[in-house]
């Protein structure tokens, strides 16, 4: 008896480790059944091993609580993963939302109605991350209508969000198609290719801005005939004065071909002798030693065969046409002109990344990840550095890029990136054109000089938050700028000396961060006067991330009748334009932003009057939160530190890309945002998080042929 019940416990027992190992292998592996099959299939299971589990010790009984659990989490997991738009979320829309948003009278411009399946919701993604936001923050259902109950907010937030999070499991990193270089990734490339200061801004014509807001962004930066001609107008100027300055071109060719006289004598000696001074008499080794090097920093990549011929053949045939020159003016013109070829290469002109051949994600090159990694943060080529690294297949570490932003911010040249950045999400490009802005009568004192020093104000004090205060809220509130003694006395700052741009502290808190700044309040006025809806929209979009929607058609503009002006004063007519049952609603939230900045007029200097009327800077936000002054209006802003951390993730990531941000972005931009409110807002481990996210790193064919 004792025999057989020892070899029934060991057969028992056996089946139950094979049990526990069953258990482990759903656990790993419960997501590849559909519900109804991974329900079938725990029957059978249960059915064979229950009675085993009966004659088990306390850790088998364990094992079987543990069972059960697993298995209502696994049924829990796959119920949420199963909710439909159709069935979970409509119906509730139609409840509450689709009778003011639907085909026939979208209100705001929105309509909700036109989503009837879920397929749809998924691809417009970033629509309805707005309309999610809208409901959590109870700004929807409007004031006007019922407020949700408890049930049906929890549940239509709930579902949104379960929904759109579910399709973000599979970490695609969105297309990014081929890019020309912006005017000034051309003019950094240039120079720290050559050490030639091109001024592209000013020789190419102007290119607009993408769907981010940036001159980066890869479909606007259109190729037009005209710009392929000052190409190579450009290529002809910067290789000219190449050659004309004797010490720039020996860093570009560093010995003297086929010298003459002594040098001549002893260059045919050296390469008498030995094999590695055969390039100061051969044309061919000699130019291949100029030339490969030179077109694999241009091109940013190793260079293909076929590449280093076609370059070397242009060379040779440019050298036997020149027969009448002598060396070495024959040999170095010859690769000047194979120098303008490079310029005007596609592979210069374009940041070029290898087409995947699969569609799903793929890494990119060690080389691509360096053009990504340098054209953020210098709007140019990668150094040598990085050049090394990338050679050395090290540019998807993690730890790598981590310190390679460290070493990026810290050198002078992210200062480009400061500048390129700062004055395109401010939108005060206008203010450095030579265009007029304010009227002169009214502003005759507003020279172009002066213009030019509010322009740099934004770069170097967007430069000084990165490198120096490394806190990104600065650039709504703080109590400095980085100023010159004409913008002080601009300001009517007292007591600054010195000569070119310092950092200088404001004994009035009104004037810090970018809402004192002249340049963005010019920008944000008319000619002749301020614009509080302009300005409060201005708020709204570059620092909060609202895009409130455009006006009806309908809507006459205010009034510009001097006299109504004078008399009643800018806020007198607001008040009255927005008592328009169609202008209410946005005016409510742009109104008071733009009012509390009135005590600056149209070019950026303090006043306490708008025409004879006192300036009242009061106002009343959406929340209920009062304030009386432009510092009170900062310090209510900086609550709103989710929003502006997810705007900044937004603005900032759409810069990298060179691409509008997309749904498929939202986990990278979540731990972007939270990465600057867990870090106390310090750019570094913000721009950290992203060079290291899966949307910098990864790629997936943009279906465009890119053979160049």
């Amino acid at each position: 008896m004792s025999s057989s019940f020892n070899y029934k416990y060991s057969a028992n027992y056996i089946k139950r480790q094979e049990f526990v190992l069953f258990l482990n292998f759903l656990y790993f592996y419960r997501n590849i059944f559909s519900r109804a099959k991974t329900y079938t299939f725990y029957k059978i299971i249960l059915k064979r091993y229950t009675p085993i589990l009966s004659k088990t010790k306390a850790v088998s009984l364990i094992t079987f609580w543990v069972f059960w659990v697993h298995l209502f989490i696994t049924f829990s997991t796959q119920a949420k993963d199963s909710l439909r738009y159709e069935t979970d979320v409509r119906p509730l829309l139609q409840k509450h939302c689709i009778k003011c948003h639907n085909t026939n009278q979208p209100k705001a411009g929105v309509n909700i109605d036109n989503y009837k399946e879920h397929e749809r919701v998924v691809k417009d993604g970033i629509f309805w991350l707005k309309v999610l936001d809208e409901i959590k923050t109870r700004s929807m259902p409007p004031r006007t209508e019922a407020a949700l109950n408890s049930s049906d907010y929890e549940k239509l937030i709930g579902n949104i969000d379960n929904i759109l999070q579910t399709s973000l499991k599979n970490q695609v990193p969105g297309q990014i198609v081929i890019r020309r270089l912006s005017h000034a990734e051309y003019q950094y490339t240039v120079e720290d290719l050559l050490g030639v200061k091109f001024q592209a801004g000013d020789f190419f014509p102007s290119d607009g801005s993408g769907g981010g807001g940036f001159d980066n962004q890869g479909r606007a930066l259109f190729f037009t005939p005209l710009k392929l001609e000052r190409y190579y107008e450009a290529a002809e100027i910067i290789t000219d004065s190449l050659m004309n300055d004797p010490k720039r071109w020996e860093k570009i060719v560093d010995f003297r071909f086929k010298a003459g006289g002594l040098n001549g004598i002893k260059n045919w000696f050296l390469s008498f002798f030995s094999d590695d001074y055969e390039y100061l008499t051969d044309p061919n080794i000699a130019a291949r030693r100029v030339i490969d090097p030179l077109a694999t920093k241009a091109y940013r990549k190793f260079l293909r065969p076929e590449d280093k011929e076609k370059l070397l053949k242009l060379f040779s045939e440019s050298y036997a046409g020149m027969g009448k020159l002598q060396n070495p003016l024959r040999f170095d013109t010859a690769v000047a002109q194979v120098l303008k070829a490079i310029l005007v290469s596609p592979n210069f002109l374009y940041k070029v990344e290898e087409e995947p051949i699969s569609e799903e994600p793929n890494p990119l090159s060690h080389f691509e990840v360096a053009n990504r990694l340098s054209y953020f943060l210098w709007c140019s080529m990668p150094d040598e550095e990085l050049f090394k690294l990338a050679h050395e297949s090290k540019l998807q570490d993690p730890t790598v890029l981590k310190n390679q932003v460290k070493r990026m911010l810290s050198d002078p040249k992210s200062k480009r990136f400061a500048g390129n950045f700062a004055v395109q999400w401010l939108g005060i490009n206008k203010v450095a054109e030579n265009q007029p802005l304010v009227s002169e009568e009214l502003y005759p004192d507003f020279s172009m000089a002066l213009r030019k020093d509010l322009y740099q104000e934004a770069s170097e004090y967007f430069y000084h938050v990165l490198t120096q205060s490394k806190n990104m809220l600065d650039l709504l509130n703080s109590d400095y700028s980085i100023i010159n003694p004409r913008l002080a006395k601009f300001y009517g700052v007292e007591g600054v000396n010195g000569e070119g741009f310092q950092k200088v502290i404001f004994k009035d808190r009104n004037r810090g961060g970018v809402l004192g700044m002249g340049a963005v309040l010019v920008s944000t006025s008319t000619s002749t006067r301020t614009s509080p809806v302009l300005r409060g929209k201005w708020v709204m979009e570059q620092l909060l991330g609202i895009s409130p929607p455009p006006p009806p058609p309908e809507v006459a503009e205010l009034t510009e009748d001097k006299g109504i002006h004078t008399k009643l004063g800018l806020r007198k007519i607001l008040e009255m334009h927005r008592s328009k049952p169609e202008c209410r609603g946005c005016h409510e939230k742009m109104d008071p932003l733009g009012l509390g900045l009135e005590n600056y007029d149209p070019i950026g200097q303090w006043r306490e009057k708008y025409e004879k009327v006192k300036i009242d800077a009061s106002g009343v936000l959406d929340d209920g939160q009062k304030f009386n002054s432009p510092y009170e209006l900062k310090q209510l802003l900086l609550k709103r530190e989710r929003k502006i951390a997810r705007n900044f993730a937004n603005r900032i990531l759409s810069y990298a890309l060179g691409r509008s941000v997309i749904f498929t972005d939202e986990p990278v931009l979540i731990k972007m945002e939270n990465a600057l409110i867990e870090n106390k807002f310090n750019p570094e481990p913000f721009l950290i998080e992203l060079v290291t996210s899966y949307v910098f790193l990864k790629k997936i064919p943009d279906f465009e042929k890119k053979a160049v």
